[in-house]
């Protein structure tokens, strides 16, 4: 009976060490193309009113493409490998209100990237068109500004660009 379970046991951890099951949707590659060694990074276009934010935009997916992708900044489009292009749009608005005096208790903003990145060298557009979202509150009770409020969603929105960057798994 002993000799059975020891049998058994050493069945069951073969299997368990054989490949397949759940270790197939892993893979041992890079995160990001290796074709790809530098991103220029154009000026990100403003839809709306506000102004001033694709500039914060801009610098913000530069410095996560710096310090989290193994991609270079280069200031010069006719060196650069690819490039990183798109626009952004701002909205804002009302999330709970006072029933008695109508005044705004909280507050959103949301932020909309849509972005392309294309390889100079073969043409191929690594994204076309992807679009990313980022809300954050605000509430003025609070001491808190909508230019904080869009600060926040913005650099939210510059780290899910750069996780678009990654390769589809």
């Amino acid at each position: 009976m002993k000799q059975n379970i020891i049998i058994l046991a050493i069945i069951v951890i073969g299997l368990a060490l054989l490949p397949g099951g759940c270790g197939q949707g892993y893979q041992n590659s890079w995160l990001y193309p290796q074709d790809i060694e530098s991103v220029y990074v154009e000026m990100f276009d403003i839809v709306g009113f506000r102004r001033g934010y694709e500039f914060e935009l801009t610098n913000a997916v530069c410095k996560m493409i710096e310090s989290q992708t193994p991609y270079k900044i280069v200031s010069d489009r006719g060196r650069a490998d690819s490039i990183l292009s798109g626009n952004l749009g701002i909205t804002t608005g009302v999330l709970a209100g006072d029933p008695y005096t109508g005044r705004a208790l909280e507050n959103e903003s949301l932020v909309t990237v849509r972005v392309t990145w294309k390889n100079l060298k073969t043409g191929q557009l690594l994204l076309e068109n992807k679009e990313v979202y980022a809300s954050s509150t605000y509430s003025k009770q609070m001491g808190q500004t909508v230019d904080y409020s869009i600060d926040r969603s913005v650099n939210e929105a510059a780290r899910k660009v750069v996780e678009l960057m990654q390769t589809p798994w």
